[in-house]
């Protein structure tokens, strides 16, 4: 072990995985570490990496090669979904130390030499059904004022084109009542807003014979909390109940992630999704029948394997339909040990055409959300101011996610305020 007891934290992917590295640093600390940043020579480099897609393998292998260029003498030690599926690849880099998966506590034992903690992996060396509890809360930054929430881990679904559930085990989480405990803690904090996350958040319950409104229920009495935002989300688990529940209670905010990744009923099936394009569009529409200025976010994938001209064309026409305020676009990326990996060569798209239609959703996208931010001028909405930009300003977002910056005041930082959006 490196007796230098400093370390740093490089993230990739997404909110989960920034709840966990927050957890990961918080422990360490505990422990009698010091966090330092990446160039000030910390003994230990613990990179949480990510591996929904080729591109964020490659991102990882680029992270650690460029934290060793940093800092030489580090001790590198990866985890998270890449570093559980592509352990080999991360291995041929020179330099690299433990190679460890999903289970961060794995991760704080590995740092702080405890020899007898065990990860808790099934038969398969996949992540098991413990579940380990994280959240983010102004680690990095004093005047962070919002806070990830894990409240679910794992998934069942098993989308033939999607490893996550491979990383991250079966779906699962722990009980109702210790949720609020952790958004007690983060309160006390003095953190207004929380982000619920998980790998299929909508999923929460499985485990504990709960549902995810239960959860939003409790949530909703906690002190001090006034802000709560729902990520990721499918279809078919964002019921009537929860989009009324957010209409009608303040404190969970007008802002959506639905997945759609195919407007084609035929690509869903090959795709093994649970709802159907209809589906999709009648969530949509009682979103905005509720709340005509919601943010709703789409993610939709480019080019998979047998997407034919009129499937994409379903696609795009059906987006440009219900008109969402933004689309993550994401070039179809085959993923080893996938059932989506073993379709017919003759099945998959050419390369040009997954660039041609990914650049299309993109120009649609940004008409999209141009047409969202035209709607909004002259809206009162109230910010959460959570800092200063670059350019000494104050940066907040407003309950439907619309980013805005005004003069620096330190006094309204973390402060709910009202503004006419210009």
């Amino acid at each position: 072990m490196n007796d230098n007891k400093t370390f740093t934290v490089v993230t990739l992917g997404c909110k989960l995985n920034y709840a966990e590295s927050a957890t990961i640093a918080r422990d360490l600390i505990q422990k009698g570490y010091q966090k330092a940043g990446a160039s000030a020579g910390a003994g230990i480099t613990i990179i949480n990496t990510c591996s929904v897609t080729e591109h964020a393998d490659k991102k990882s292998r680029q992270a650690v090669r460029k934290a060793l260029r940093i800092n030489p003498k580090t001790q590198i030690i990866v985890t998270g979904c890449s570093a559980q599926l592509r352990a080999e690849s991360l291995r041929m880099i020179p330099g690299v130390g433990a190679i460890l998966g999903t289970d961060y506590r794995h991760c704080v034992a590995q740092v702080a030499g405890d020899p007898d903690y065990r990860p808790q992996l099934t038969g398969n060396g996949m992540p098991g059904n413990v579940f380990f509890p994280a959240w983010s809360a102004g680690e990095d930054n004093r005047d962070r004022t919002r806070s990830f929430l894990k409240v679910q881990d794992g998934c069942d679904y098993c989308c033939t084109y999607c490893t996550v559930p491979l990383a991250r085990g079966r779906s699962r989480n722990i009980p109702i009542e210790q949720v609020v405990q952790q958004a007690q803690e983060i309160a006390a904090r003095g953190v207004k807003e929380i982000v619920l996350t998980g790998v299929n958040t909508g999923d929460f319950g499985k485990t504990t014979g709960e549902s995810f409104a239960d959860l939003l229920r409790n949530l909703s009495l906690v002190q001090g909390i006034e802000r709560y935002r729902i990520s990721s989300i499918e279809p078919n688990l964002l019921t009537e109940e929860i989009i009324e529940m957010t209409a009608a209670m303040k404190c969970f905010l007008p802002h959506f992630h639905i997945p759609l990744q195919s407007g084609s009923s035929r690509i869903l099936r090959k795709m093994g999704r649970r709802y159907d394009p209809g589906l999709f569009a009648a969530r949509v529409r009682f979103i905005r029948s509720l709340m005509p200025h919601a943010f709703i976010g789409v993610d939709v994938i480019a080019g998979f394997p047998g997407e034919t001209e009129d499937d994409f064309k379903e696609t795009h026409d059906l987006l440009s339909e219900l008109k969402p305020s933004f689309l993550h676009v994401f070039p179809f990326s085959s993923r080893p040990g996938t059932p989506a990996a073993l379709l017919p060569v003759w099945e998959r798209v050419r390369e040009g055409i997954i660039t041609e239609r990914t650049r299309m959703l993109g120009q649609l996208s940004d008409r999209l959300h141009g047409e969202f931010i035209e709607a909004n001028k002259g809206r009162k909405e109230e910010v959460l101011f959570e800092g200063k930009t670059g350019s000494g300003k104050m940066h907040g977002y407003t309950r439907n996610y619309i980013r805005v910056e005004r003069p620096y005041n330190r006094s309204l930082i973390n402060t709910v305020v009202e503004i006419i959006l210009d």
